[in-house]
């Protein structure tokens, strides 16, 4: 190659040779500019850890905690834009809505139930409980897909209630997962007892679970979706397999033969203590529900809530009839009340006090204690996955609305909240004070302050619900307009409100007065009243405080923001496609998209 040729081909003949796979050459760069060079694995790893400017949990035109849009002019602009990575997919969703919240409330937690309140009010309870819940889902649907912001639940509660109101309900909600991590990983722990007795050191596993969990929210909502898909699957597989054993049995196919049927709801009795023994199971019930409202909260990160959450929300109902109804109607028929082993359990995740291993025991099964002790501990590390999760949007949902320090709105660019998360991760070495005599003590007292939870979670989203409605009807939308109708409707939601209204004067009562409360000395009764119903006072305190202090006003009906946040902003054009596309359905189609 000559002089000339360097001075005026040779850049161009050096560039030609740059060939992609199908032989194409890439035109040189202009003069004066430098190829891009793509940085290693490292670099994007550090990077991806760096703010995302433009990424906030909730909508730049969310309302803030004076009570007033802070960005009305920019709302649709901050609305047209995800404000979190939307990797969840209808799959994904769906498990979470039909397994999120099986856990050892159902597992282990019926046991107890069982023996307080009777087979005749554990499946009263559930049923009623169940209904309540059915249509909280059903607002809480109708809500999210319209508005799928993250922190949905406080940022609920401050847009159609008071600031002060979500403010108090974001900071339970919060709370109440921050301190479930450590608990469920020692339950964790507990379960590999069940194994090895003791021989390892119970520390060596709460790293194990922590790290596993951990690792797990650091890939995202899409990291908690698969992880929750696959957990959700072996949940949902283990129930459905107990439901045909436990039909089985009662009819009499089992290794000892003999039909069962309803023999012990006349001996020893289908009740047991009373209508407090009822109430009491009331409580058992809803905790164990705990954690059904996170398919909203996971609506911000979902690729196409309007289409995707009411599927998983109508899905609901068969997870509570199959899954809870019929398995605890045969757990009832299987396991008498009285049975001395359903109290002999050592921890919440102890699987000889669960009334399905009792069940499979009773009937001389062998071996499938170790297989449902496998399914609790999938259980326990399921809800510590979704501790993580639902904590870090709520705490980073409450920073963008001024409710929270400014630093966990921080979001990195792959759209985690990476600082909540971290803040939730930290709390989970908690769990390291396992080995301490007084860890159970400073657990439950943890626990306690925000026992109540999920119950104040509920009855918000139902109050906001029926706020939304007048709202929507007051300035002059009509239901034609909703991409997702509640199908309980606004009537559901008062039966929601009044009913979870109805659990927190069941829950002061059996606080108070526990099953058995003459037999304890006062101390352990006022102890028990205080753990079980200390978080109501911390609720009102937080309100009232707050309220006092920003001086927030009651959101009225009129002046209620119904236009920021809503991610399709031609939700009108949408609805009517989708209305003609579903006439076009034959019957059986439209019968089974109503249920499913």
């Amino acid at each position: 190659m000559g002089t000339d040729d360097l001075e005026n081909g040779g850049v161009e003949k050096a560039y030609e040779t740059n060939s992609d796979a199908f032989g194409n050459s890439s035109p040189p760069p202009e003069y004066g500019t430098s190829a891009g060079v793509r940085p290693g694995v490292g670099r994007r790893f550090i990077d991806s850890f760096k703010r995302d400017p433009s990424q906030r949990v909730t909508p730049k035109g969310a309302v803030g905690a004076d009570g007033r849009v802070f960005d009305a002019a920019g709302a649709a602009a901050a609305t047209a834009e995800s404000p979190l990575q939307r990797h969840l997919k209808s799959r994904h969703l769906q498990m979470i809505a039909i397994g999120g919240s099986i856990g050892t409330g159902l597992f282990v937690g019926s046991g107890k139930a069982l023996n307080t309140g009777g087979p005749a009010s554990l499946f009263l309870a559930f049923v009623l409980i169940g209904m309540m819940l059915y249509c909280t889902v059903h607002a809480l649907g109708e809500m999210a897909v319209l508005f799928p912001v993250a922190g949905s639940f406080s940022a609920y509660s401050t847009r159609f209630l008071d600031p002060a109101w979500g403010f108090a309900m974001g900071w339970n909600y919060a709370m109440q997962w921050l301190v479930v991590l450590p608990l469920e990983i020692v339950a964790a722990t507990l379960t590999i007892e069940f194994w090895n007795h003791g021989q390892i050191n119970n520390d060596a596993w709460v790293a194990i679970f922590l790290v596993l969990i951990i690792a797990i929210n650091l890939f995202g909502v899409k990291g908690y979706g698969e992880a929750e898909f696959v957990f959700a699957i072996i949940k949902v597989a283990a129930i459905i397999g107990f439901i045909i054993l436990g039909i089985i049995l009662n009819v009499g196919g089992g290794p000892h033969g003999g039909y069962i049927g309803g023999k012990y709801w006349h001996n020893p009795g289908a009740f047991n203590n009373g209508f407090k023994g009822l109430c009491s199971v009331f409580v058992t019930a809803a905790f164990s529900f705990a954690g059904t409202e996170l398919v909203g909260l996971a609506a911000a990160e979902t690729a196409n809530p309007r289409k995707s959450l009411p599927t998983a929300i109508k899905q609901v109902f068969w997870r509570i009839t199959l899954f809870y109804v019929v398995s605890l109607i045969l757990v009832g028929l299987l396991v008498p009340y009285n049975d001395p082993r359903l109290l002999g359990g050592s921890s919440s995740a102890d699987v000889t006090a669960s009334p399905f291993v009792i069940a499979i025991e009773n009937a001389g099964i062998s071996g499938l204690p170790s297989v449902f002790n496998v399914v609790i501990m999938i259980a326990v590390l399921s809800v510590g996955n979704s501790s993580i999760y639902g904590s870090s949007r709520t705490l980073a949902a409450l920073a963008d609305q001024g409710q929270n320090f400014k630093i966990f709105g921080y979001i990195d660019r792959k759209g985690r909240p990476i600082v909540s998360i971290a803040f939730a991760s930290a709390l989970g070495f908690l769990a390291f004070l396992a080995g301490s005599s007084k860890q159970e003590t400073a657990f439950n007292w943890m626990l306690a302050l925000s026992g109540l939870s999920s119950i104040f979670t509920w009855g918000s989203i139902c109050l906001a619900h029926i706020r939304f409605r007048k709202a929507w009807r007051v300035q002059g939308h009509s239901l034609d307009e909703l991409a997702f109708r509640s199908q309980p409707g606004i009537i559901g939601s008062w039966y929601g409100l009044v009913f979870n209204c109805l659990v927190l004067i069941a829950q002061f009562w059996t606080g108070f007065a526990e099953v058995g409360y003459a037999e304890n000395t006062p101390a352990e009764n006022a102890e028990a009243f205080f753990q079980a119903y200390l978080a109501a006072p911390i609720v009102i305190i937080s309100y009232i405080g707050y309220k006092l202090y920003y001086r927030t006003p009651i959101m009225r009906s009129h002046n209620i923001d119904l236009r920021t946040g809503i991610r399709d902003l031609d939700v009108a054009e949408l609805i009517a496609e989708e209305r003609a596309e579903r006439a076009a359905w034959p019957r059986w189609k439209k019968v089974y998209k109503f249920f499913c």
